[in-house]
């Protein structure tokens, strides 16, 4: 079964994200309206500055950056998520453009860099940033040609700390009031799903795959190391026990040929790239397929790839926590 957004649905995921992004533009409004002394604190552009502990080592970035050039999808979800709209950014492939779950109005204008893990200097230089961001395992090879062009701030990773790496996007970004407010509204988010779903222990007692199918290679359960996997552990839902294979505890991976792997009380499934190529279109027509729990009771859902598994972000997040809410509750 393909999941359909009903208009309650979309009004839902629309409010959460515009509640996101409303609050954040409010408070870094007031943060620089409310200051008695106009020449006290930071300005935009005054070149003040400050220093942020990262991966790398301490990095002094601008106290209010206004050229910002983010380098994956996560980045990008942080910078959206606080009110900033950068300058340039990567894209996850040479045919997708940005994800498709952020406000196109939030978006448009960016430009287009390169792809993740292969960004263009000559392109991000030319637009003249202020501040950088990425992560080590996207860009460390690139890291000391990018500080030439302006301030790089790295996380370790991408993924499964993507609630950590976002704190230090947000001080970075001098943000750091707008994130403390992010992350409250999400952890209220979360415990009105959780609730929705029944509470804890009902909850709990539902178990969830995320599935996804890959263009070139086998199909990934993802485990409780994920970035998926921790939004449903926000949700309070529970996991099939298949999941705990996962190295790492990121993903454990079958081929399409033994999809049935992926069975729960409900299935959320997706392709990273064609859905014939990655073996999801001849897998959900298999009687292994069709012979799951979750496809026998129709709750197997077809999500958005870019916002289950690419969005890495706050706002991916809330819409998700909306997604499971109205497939699962009741």
């Amino acid at each position: 079964m393909t999941s359909t957004a009903t208009p309650a649905r979309r009004r839902r995921t629309a409010y959460a994200t515009a509640a996101v992004l409303a609050g954040a533009l409010a408070l870094a409004a007031c943060g620089s309206g409310a200051d008695p002394d106009p020449g006290a604190g930071k300005a935009a552009g005054d070149g003040g500055t400050h220093t942020v502990k990262t991966v790398m080592g301490e990095v002094k970035v601008p106290d209010d950056p206004q050229r910002v050039v983010v380098l994956d999808t996560g980045e990008l979800d942080s910078a959206i998520t606080l009110g900033v709209k950068p300058v340039g950014a990567t894209h996850a492939d040479v045919a997708g453009g940005f994800p498709g779950y952020l406000p196109k109005e939030k978006t448009e204008d960016i430009e287009n860099v390169g792809n993740i893990a292969a960004p263009n200097l000559e392109k991000i230089a030319a637009l003249k940033p202020d501040l950088i961001l990425s992560s080590k395992v996207r860009d460390a090879d690139r890291y000391d040609e990018l500080s030439k062009i302006a301030p790089t701030v790295f996380t370790e990773t991408t993924g499964y700390p993507w609630k950590e790496n976002f704190l230090v996007h947000a001080e970075a970004l001098g943000k750091e009031a707008e994130g403390k407010r992010v992350v409250a509204d999400y952890a209220r988010h979360a415990a009105e799903v959780v609730e929705a779903l029944g509470g804890k222990e009902k909850a709990a007692a539902t178990t969830v795959s995320a599935a996804r199918f890959i263009e070139g290679g086998d199909m990934r359960l993802y485990g409780r190391k994920s970035y998926i996997g921790t939004v449903l552990a926000d949700a309070g839902v529970g996991r099939p026990a298949v999941v705990d294979k996962a190295e790492d505890g990121f993903a454990y991976e079958v081929s399409p040929e033994q999809v049935d792997q992926a069975d729960a009380d409900a299935v959320f499934y997706t392709s990273f790239g064609d859905a014939a190529k990655s073996g999801e279109s001849k897998a959900v027509k298999s009687a292994l397929w069709k012979n799951m729990k979750a496809v026998e009771a129709g709750r197997a859902f077809h999500v958005d790839d870019d916002l289950w598994f690419m969005g890495m972000g706050y706002t991916a997040a809330h819409q998700i926590l909306d997604e499971l809410e109205a497939e699962l509750a009741g």
